[in-house]
């Protein structure tokens, strides 16, 4: 099986890998900078705090790209399954992968939180259009 569909999601989690990649190339020398010493018994949110706030955010957009996005992959493998992963389905699910990564640029770098949250409820509708044509795929 080989649906368009399946592009989409393959692009997602390759912005993943990179947006992992950019979180440990800021995230290590910061540390390092800072001298913060790994402790098993410090939470992870005390050492984090120590580093400047353009490095965590970074983090938090990783942290966020394996939250949402697990729906998006269900829904759009939902879709590939049925055999309805093309047409408006596609285009809806290329939406979502640039609008994360719209998302993803915003919070790495200047974290406007309006702008941030208005990319995050457009990707948002593009899950809830994709869900509801699945919804809609099985029912008829």
């Amino acid at each position: 099986m080989h649906s368009p569909i399946l592009a989409p999601i393959v692009a997602l989690v390759a912005w993943s890998l990179i947006m992992q990649i950019w979180l440990y190339a800021t995230r290590i020398p910061a540390m390092k900078a800072a001298r913060i010493r790994l402790d098993p018994t410090v939470p992870p949110g005390e050492l984090t705090s120590k580093l400047p706030p353009n490095v965590r955010w970074k983090a938090d957009n990783y942290n966020h790209l394996m939250e949402q996005p697990t729906i998006f992959y269900a829904v759009a493998l939902a879709l590939a399954l049925m055999d309805f992963g093309g047409g408006l389905n596609l285009i809806l699910a290329w939406a979502y992968v640039v609008l994360r990564i719209v998302h993803s640029l915003v919070q790495a770098t200047t974290n406007r939180i309006m702008v941030r949250f208005s990319v995050f409820m457009l990707a948002s509708l593009c899950l809830v259009a994709l869900t509801v044509h699945a919804a809609i795929r099985l029912i008829a």
